[in-house]
Parts: structure tokens; C-alpha cells; sequence
């Protein structure tokens, strides 16, 4: 069993660990903690230019109704 130091910036070293990691702790008991290392998530490829325009043009928030009508509607008589 290796014995490790908390540094003034309350950080510890791991052994295997890599520069980004992320980790959960889980206090189990008092002065017993669990780390699981947490997988990052694989990176989607970006949408194209055309696939984002299809998208926005299928998009169900858009408004269908003319800036015409929109008036005759709102406005009072």
C-alpha cells in the first residue's frame, strides 16, 4: 500500500492517472472514499452545412404564419 500527501491545494497524485481524467468520489464512510474514473464521452462528428439547413428547415418551432397575417391578426380593426 502506497501512502500519498494532499497537497495545500487539497490535490493528491494517482498512480495511471492522466491529465483530463475525470472522477466521481463517493464518501463511504468517514475517511474512506471511493474514485471511479468516468469514461468520456466519444465526440460527434459536426454537422455539415447542408444537414444543419435541412435541420433548421424541418425545425417544428418555425413560424408558418406571413408577416401579414400576423398583423391582420394582432392589430385592432
Amino acid at each position: 500500500m502506497s501512502i500519498y500527501k494532499v497537497d495545500t491545494k487539497k490535490r493528491i497524485v494517482l498512480p495511471g492517472g492522466r491529465p483530463g481524467d475525470v472522477f466521481d468520489i463517493q464518501q463511504q464512510t468517514e475517511g474512506r472514499f471511493l474514485l471511479i474514473r468516468l469514461e468520456k464521452p466519444e465526440r460527434s462528428e459536426r454537422m455539415s452545412k447542408k444537414a444543419c439547413l435541412e435541420a433548421m428547415r424541418k425545425a417544428p418551432l418555425r413560424p408558418t404564419l406571413t408577416w401579414e397575417k400576423l398583423r391582420e391578426l394582432t392589430r385592432e380593426p
